[in-house]
């Protein structure tokens, strides 16, 4: 008997029946592409490892413990609790469902249970049909998450070709991972069926009777800004969505994150694009094309230099190394436009320390190769000499904290001897010739005095260095070469020159190079990497939230009939009824949209506010297009749902749905 009754039900109300498959198909299509992105995430860091030959590392990712041994590695604790939280989301969404098509038959239940049928009867014929309706879905769903998995590596690999040093990507998929799917797609169904058939079961024969399974409202409530701008019809739709709210919590809250995430997502990259652009690729543009880090070698046993200039297409070498020391300054030494802006006071004493001889800063020292050096010197037209150093006179004004668009002033008088001291025994200064002091500097790419306004850099000639490197030290292991070739060189160019280069030094030095052009398309390719990551999770929030709206719109078919019969009752006609339907779907749809860009307008204020970026430049590149796609696409969704739902109400038989005790 029970067989019939589901099998009629079913058969007599497919919307109902689709939109639990709808949702079940939605959960393990998540819940499988979650589980195969994770497994191949830990893959490509195990296959990472084994090329490293980092095995102490590789049995760490085994026994998912740290390196260190002292705490467990974040990646299955985060991917136990992403899937947690996922399944959390799909169990609200499937019990919504299953809900929604349950409660439109509490009364039909009711009638069976006052002729005899059980609680234990009727949760064991929900639960058949949860079962029947719900195993073709999830295994679609299954297969459809591996392949959307496999089609999201894809593209990262894609986009992500093109950068140096960098594994490919290659799918792989494991039983384990099936069964593990499935398990929880299983207990993520079960128990979104389980709680609203228990408690479907346990309700008294006269209450499911009593039960016209209609959703309405306790009180009446006003919807001032749909009645406005709709007039009654707006009313109405507010209360519908009032009467809904429970039933639709997760689909708002799915969709206003979805939304909100993709819109900051957007802002966030597009002004972080423009901030990089500017502070970086644009601002050294002319001051490097390849960069060379020779490993663990001093700059005074570099003897390639040479070699370097006369590579075809190599128009400018610099060859330099680091080194960290410490400078004193008198009040007497400071210029006058630092003492008037308050000198070292505004420092809390991080950067600048006083003592008996003076303020001693940090001083970092830029050793250039000779050959660069003199050309520097002749550049700023300073003594063409290797016996002193040249002085940065520059510091910025440390009250301005517009680091975009700095204030300069000269730091120190100029004529006083250079003194320069090891970090560690500030009394030992050696004092060196200043050949200059300058607000102009080597053409490098490096930036000075950023976090710590108060630097002194000094740069020096290596043959200076040799000197003086044992009374000072503080030298970094590795040194840098600086190439710059013809202006409009092209990528293909640059990549041949980086070639010749590493060819030069290979077997003799370890290096590292890059080029400017290559770095720069390698930077995009990352950005838009992580927005194809970050994007999907995007998708996949909107997807939860239309799916709910979907089973929703259609599961709620057969309860709102009553509700539609009795507006046309009255006098209202179907033309209104469908604007009705389209308020729902504006509403539904256009509030996240508001409070997404509400949250966007503040957070987009306070990063221009902390970047400094003008607002009229990150209008000109704002990712409207994109956004504006996506929130069409959620919208779109939302209103085609709605679209379906009407199709399946507008011809209604008054007569027929006013009637009770109906089995269908």
């Amino acid at each position: 008997m029970w067989r019939e009754y589901s099998s009629g039900y079913l058969k007599h109300n497919r919307a109902a029946a689709g939109s639990v498959m709808t949702a079940a198909f939605i959960s393990s299509l998540l819940l499988s592409l979650l589980s195969s992105l994770f497994y191949n995430m830990w893959k490509y860091e195990v296959e990472r490892l084994r090329a490293e030959g980092d095995q102490y590392a590789l049995m760490a990712m085994y026994l998912a413990r740290d390196a260190n041994d002292e705490a467990p590695r974040l990646v299955f604790p985060l991917f136990l609790l992403i899937m947690g939280l996922a399944s959390f989301s799909l169990i609200v969404i499937i019990h919504n469902a299953f809900a929604v098509s349950m409660q439109a038959r509490i009364h039909q239940f009711g009638i069976l249970a006052s002729i005899g049928a059980t609680p234990k009867q009727i949760r064991r014929c929900l639960l058949q049909e949860a079962a029947f309706l719900c195993a073709a879905p999830v295994l679609a769903g299954t297969l459809l998450g591996i392949a959307g998995c496999k089609g999201i590596l894809a593209l990262l690999e894609t986009l992500m070709r093109e950068v140096e040093g960098r594994r490919p990507v290659v799918f792989g998929y494991h039983p384990l991972i099936l069964v593990l799917s499935l398990f929880a797609t299983g207990i993520t169904v079960g128990l979104s069926v389980w709680l609203p058939a228990r408690k479907l079961s346990v309700m008294t024969p006269l209450e499911a009777v009593k039960n016209t399974g209609e959703l309405q409202l306790k009180r009446k409530k006003h919807s001032p800004v749909l009645l406005f701008l709709f007039g009654v019809e707006g009313e109405l739709a507010g209360n519908a969505l009032k009467a809904q709210r429970k039933a639709l919590r997760t689909a708002a809250v799915s969709l206003l994150f979805s939304m909100t995430a993709f819109t900051l997502m957007q802002c966030f990259f597009t002004l972080s694009e423009i901030s990089t652009r500017e502070t970086y690729f644009e601002k050294y543009q002319d001051a490097w094309d390849i960069m060379v880090t020779v490993k663990d070698t001093e700059i005074g046993d570099f003897g390639e230099t040479e070699r370097l200039r006369e590579i075809p297409g190599v128009e400018n070498v610099i060859v330099y190394q680091k080194a960290m020391a410490k400078s004193c300054i008198t009040e007497e030494e400071m210029s006058e436009e630092m003492k008037a802006n308050g000198g070292f006071s505004h420092d809390s004493g991080k950067y600048v320390t006083q003592g008996e001889a003076g303020f001693w800063v940090n001083a970092p020292v830029m050793i250039l190769d000779d050959a660069a050096f003199l050309e520097y010197c002749e550049r700023i037209d300073a003594p063409q000499r290797t016996d002193g150093a040249v002085i940065r006179n520059r510091i910025c004004d440390v009250t301005n904290p517009d680091f975009r668009h700095p204030q300069y002033m000269p730091y120190i008088r100029g004529g006083s001897p250079a003194g320069l001291s090891a970090q560690t025994d500030r009394e030992a200064a050696v004092e060196i010739s200043a050949l200059a002091y300058t607000d102009q500097v080597p053409v490098l790419r490096e930036e000075y005095a950023t976090l710590d306004k108060y630097e002194l850099v000094h740069f020096v000639p290596v043959s200076l260095w040799k000197e003086v490197e044992k009374q000072i030290g503080g030298a970094e292991k590795d040194t840098l070469v600086r190439i710059l070739c013809r202006e409009g060189v092209s990528l293909e160019e640059l990549d041949r020159i980086q070639a010749e280069i590493e060819k030069n030094l290979a077997g003799t030095y370890t290096t590292e190079s890059e080029n400017r052009i290559r770095e720069y398309e390698t930077n995009d390719q990352k950005i838009q990497g992580m927005m194809v990551v970050l994007g999907s999770f995007c998708v996949l929030l909107a997807l939860i939230g239309v799916g709910d709206v979907f089973s929703n719109t259609l599961g709620f078919v057969q309860q709102r009939k009553r509700e539609f019969a009795r507006y046309l009752s009255v006098g209202m006609t179907p033309r209104e009824l469908r604007k009705m339907f389209c308020i729902e779907a504006f509403a539904l749809a256009g509030r996240p949209m508001l409070w997404a860009a509400a949250v966007a307008f503040l957070a987009v204020g306070a990063m221009l506010k902390a970047s400094y970026v003008d607002a009229a430049e990150f209008l000109a590149e704002a990712p409207f297009f994109s956004i504006g796609v996506f929130m069409l696409a959620v919208g779109g969704t939302v209103a085609f749902a709605y679209y379906v739902s009407w199709r399946k109400m507008r011809k209604l038989n008054l007569a027929e749905v006013l009637r009770d005790d109906t089995m269908m």
